[in-house]
């Protein structure tokens, strides 16, 4: 298995833990401290080496972050945890807050005093935090403070080794470009920005650039390294050395020169040194990044990482290779499926044995690498928490009469998946059908948009809430995030989201994948992914659009259907696309499995 159930978070840890923090703040004469859930890359997923608001507090979820003054803390995190927050979290030690209706500079301004001492890592906090955390701490007259050596670190016993998983040269019939090829590219545009080197923090930056992949991470196949690209000249890998086989060294040789990853802040003073101006992403880059390049005399160029963009717009082989993944991987998934349908009334099944179920199915491919996040399995209440992640201790029977959610993706050397369903479990309300039916408006409605050239996800986002709206209903989460070609499942910089302000271009990969949650009740999200296509003519129109190719192929349960709030347009798109999964997984599956696909695509 690749998905472990067992539960690390301890809310009773909270109490000691903050007071062995406290006592090395004080030894520091410093007044508090910030604890993000971040590494030094700021990724999704960070190795045990580097969990520590979760050591700290119990918080298991992907983002987040807490504060620890004197007498006082709190932890903040965004609307994906506030229910599983208050589980894992001793709430009189961590009060939780919303980290974007209460967030924590507010929280600070409220209670630093003059001639205080914030202290903060600057490896993990990016450049333009640090700037909204300095103007906080400079107008309450305190001082915002980046230690040598993170406090934590200090008090943490038993803190696991930091990861040497070995890297893996990826092949180019899947990458489609040589690593020479993207190199250029990427200094190319360094040129054009004006820098003569730019800083790349982003591990799965590094793994696209270089043709590379690893084993760092739990479901991303990511080397975790820093890279110094020069707009000429050769580029500069640091990463551990024992990660590296003699084989894997000698093909990077001939594109980089490779350094231990400790090297990298003094690679950067010695950049500095020379008076370059380095482009720095200041969303991403850390502040100890900034401050090496500054203090020895460099210059920053402040712009988006420049391997973003390139690496979203997938190549034709890239696009090729995720297709073929999603065909394999929606024929292990309707195998689920039918599975799940006749077992699912016995009472026997719960959430992990469901999660189990599907990973058996990927895992008979013969080809799955990983999943590609821990598989979201919410019955009941617990499909209410939108990022809800099965533990020995939470596990629940999937109960007769309401919705099941199961929200997963694996990662495949061709491609990378994530799909949600929201299965019916016996006879479903006249309600829950409504909700589901809302959901699939708006599923539909970005599945189905045309738009033009420049258009970004933030003007797409309300197409998925539209009818949830107009029903007085709403969801607390983006609608799409970008998706990797066996990269991280989740990309950006492309997103369908009210913050999403990236134009979504030809070859971009985005979920699609509207919800709905009453808590304490049950969850319903349907998610596919979808390539944004070229543009195309409209017969009648002036202007070519956009518009989505879905990838993902399994059907949607008709059970849940309500057919009379869908129009017309949208019974044809659902039967449309049930025709084109039969059509396409027909090949791959035989009885009783097609059978039951045959039956669960039947048109509305």
């Amino acid at each position: 298995m690749f998905q472990s159930f067992d539960d690390h978070s301890d809310p009773s840890c909270g109490a000691p833990r903050a007071a062995l923090l406290r006592a090395e703040l004080r030894r520091r004469s410093l007044d508090g401290f910030l604890v993000p859930r971040a590494d030094a890359h700021q990724g999704e997923y960070v190795p045990p080496h580097d969990c520590r608001l979760q050591w700290l507090t119990g918080f298991a979820g992907s983002a987040g972050v807490a504060a620890v003054l004197g007498d006082e803390a709190a932890i903040f995190v965004d609307g994906r945890y506030t229910l599983q927050v208050r589980d894992q979290v001793d709430m009189a030690v961590f009060p939780a807050q919303h980290l974007i209706e209460a967030p924590l500079t507010g929280w600070l301004a409220e209670r630093l005093k003059p001639g205080q001492r914030l202290g903060f890592d600057p490896m993990l906090h990016p450049i333009n935090e640090v700037r909204r955390l300095k103007a906080v701490c400079d107008a309450a007259g305190a001082e915002l403070v980046a230690v040598d050596g993170n406090p934590l670190d200090a008090v943490w016993e038993g803190r696991p080794a930091a990861p040497r998983g070995a890297v893996a040269l990826y092949p180019e019939h899947h990458a489609g470009r040589s690593a020479s090829d993207k190199i250029a590219e990427i200094q190319g545009i360094v040129a054009r920005k004006g820098a003569s080197a730019s800083v790349l923090t982003q591990p799965d930056s590094v793994a696209w650039l270089l043709n590379i992949r690893g084993s760092d991470v739990s479901h991303t196949p990511l080397p975790l390294s820093f890279a110094i690209l020069p707009a000429e000249g050769r580029p500069q890998l640091f990463i551990r050395s024992e990660k590296l086989s003699n084989s894997v060294r000698s093909t990077l040789s001939d594109l980089v020169d490779i350094e231990e990853e400790g090297a990298f802040l003094s690679g950067l003073a010695r950049l500095g040194a020379t008076g370059a101006k380095v482009l720095v992403d200041p969303n991403l880059a850390g502040q100890a990044i900034a401050d090496a390049i500054v203090k020895a005399g460099g210059t920053l160029v402040e712009g988006a990482e420049p391997v973003l963009l390139p690496k979203a717009r997938k190549n034709a082989q890239e696009l090729e290779g995720s297709r073929a993944a999603h065909r394999r991987d929606g024929a292990a998934f309707v195998q689920f499926l039918a599975w799940f349908d006749e077992h699912a009334l016995s009472g026997e099944l719960d959430e992990i044995s469901a999660a189990e179920k599907l990973e058996h199915f990927r895992a008979q491919t013969g080809v799955l690498k990983d999943i590609s996040f821990d598989t979201i399995s919410g019955a009941g209440p617990n499909g209410a928490i939108c990022h809800y992640r099965v533990s020995r201790a939470s596990n629940l029977p999937i109960p007769v009469g309401k919705p099941f959610l199961i929200d997963s993706g694996a990662q495949y050397e061709d491609g990378t998946t994530d799909i949600t369903r929201t299965l019916a479990v016996g006879e479903m309300t006249a309600e829950m059908k409504r909700h589901y039916t809302l959901v699939l408006k708006g599923h539909i409605g970005i599945s189905t948009a045309r738009f033009p050239v420049g258009t970004t996800g933030a003007q797409l986002d309300v197409l998925a809430r539209i009818a949830l709206w107009k029903a007085g209903l709403d969801y607390d989460h983006g609608t799409g995030h970008g998706v990797g070609s066996y990269l991280s499942v989740h990309e950006g910089p492309q997103r369908i989201a009210k913050t999403g302000v990236v134009p979504l271009e030809p070859g971009m990969i985005l979920s699609n994948e509207p919800g709905y949650y009453p808590a304490g009740e049950y969850g319903i999200r349907l998610e596919n992914l979808e390539i944004v296509t070229g543009p195309g003519p409209i017969e009648g129109g002036e202007r070519a659009m956009l518009g989505f190719e879905t990838l993902t192929l399994a059907p949607f349960d008709r059970r849940l259907i309500d057919v009379d709030l869908l129009t017309a347009e949208e019974r044809r798109w659902v039967d449309a696309y049930h025709a084109r999964v039969l059509d396409e997984l027909a090949p791959l599956l035989a009885d009783p499995i097609l059978t039951w696909l045959e039956e669960a695509t039947l048109p509305l």
